[in-house]
């Protein structure tokens, strides 16, 4: 989406001055600061605060503003990267916005001069297992055990990461708030405190059973059910088997994809199943009982039709794939082949002449041309 001119969205001229940028952009900001909207008109107020806080932070500075005149939102895009555009913009004065410019600008690593605790309870990694199995069972449906690794609390340290007896501390560096930065003007911009790395807490003696990472790598083995239907490519969710959360939180999900090893007879076209039989010419011109492939049973009896012709399909409804969601069944098609005789004898090849002679044929003679001609009268 292209961005909007900054003058115009401050409604301000080209050659506005500072002053009246910032008087202009106070105002703005009162009027659409997002806790005065409505609930329905929040999200809407947030993006447009974001819009004029951004244009502000551009004009009100003499280099990004020239820079800005003379290359447009490319020359701040190529030079500036979201962080370095409200570097050093003066937001004082607007008003009591600390708290809402937190909530808003955290994505860009500011905060609004209060700190907030990092190295709380987090949800675990969501874990993804690869499961091939047959057409038949993805049609039956079936259960299995499967066995994963990943990462659970270290029971020697409980999942704290120090070593028994001892504790984690408060971040010197932080002072536990798991960021550092540098104050300027109304902004203090912030980036993930190194010696913590953003957790509020470093551990002096680390655990020697998972090294101070409070996880260690075991296989599980977990029992999941397919259903039937599925397809492949399905994910099927097994809730709270993904990796162990941080410090007491939730672990993640684990996730089956579903790989279906291809079948010699049948295809899948979404719950329908296809398969091609072949019959012979006399099967196909008399009529006959074959016996076809199921999915769900060995063998399904069907009568063909005298002068049945080759590609003609035959639906047998009912013994396709389950709809997952439970709904209905799919179809059975069956795609007839008629298979043309090779290696003749003499005998065979004068029963042949003969039907010809007695169909009225000329097969020797009449061309390809005037038989279809002929059909088309």
């Amino acid at each position: 989406m292209t961005k909007r001119d900054y003058y115009e969205i401050l409604g301000v001229s080209k050659d506005a001055a500072v002053d009246v940028i910032k008087k202009t952009y106070r105002k703005l900001a009162m009027k659409y600061h997002p806790d005065r909207a409505t609930a329905e008109k929040r999200k809407e107020s947030e993006e447009k605060f974001k819009e004029i806080s951004e244009a502000y932070a551009v004009l009100s500075d003499q280099t990004k503003r020239a820079q800005y005149d003379r290359f447009g939102h490319a020359g701040i895009n190529n030079q500036y990267s979201s962080e370095d555009i409200f570097r050093g913009a003066d937001f004082s004065g607007v008003g009591d916005l600390g708290g809402i410019f937190e909530d808003l600008f955290s994505g860009f690593g500011f905060s609004g001069g209060r700190q907030s605790r990092r190295g709380g309870p987090s949800r675990g990694a969501d874990l993804e297992y690869e499961l091939q199995i047959s057409f038949e069972e993805a049609a039956k449906g079936i259960e299995r055990t499967i066995a994963i690794k990943r990462g659970d609390p270290c029971p020697t340290c409980k999942g704290n990461g120090a070593h028994p007896g001892t504790k984690r501390i408060t971040c010197p560096a932080c002072k536990g708030s798991g960021q550092v930065g540098q104050s300027a003007g109304f902004f203090t911009i912030a980036r993930t405190c190194d010696s913590c790395r953003g957790e509020g807490e470093i551990i002096t003696n680390p655990c020697q059973k998972c090294r101070g990472s409070g996880k260690v790598q075991v296989e599980r083995k977990i029992n999941i059910k397919i259903p039937a239907g599925v397809d492949n490519g399905s994910h099927l969710r097994v809730r709270g088997e993904g990796e162990a959360g941080a410090k007491g939180g939730p672990r993640g999900e684990l996730y089956i994809l579903i790989r279906l090893k291809p079948h010699k007879l049948f295809e899948r076209h979404g719950n329908d199943v296809i398969c091609k039989v072949p019959l012979s010419f006399v099967q196909a011109a008399m009529g006959t009982e074959i016996e076809v492939p199921g999915i769900y049973e060995e063998k399904i009896k069907m009568k063909i039709p005298a002068g049945t012709q080759s590609e003609k399909v035959f639906r047998i409804s009912g013994k396709g794939f389950s709809d997952i969601r439970g709904y209905s069944k799919g179809d059975q098609y069956i795609r007839i082949h008629v298979t043309v005789p090779t290696n003749l004898s003499s005998e065979q090849k004068k029963l042949l002449l003969e039907f010809s002679r007695i169909s009225g044929e000329n097969s020797k003679n009449e061309s390809i041309t005037e038989k279809i001609k002929k059909a088309f009268k």
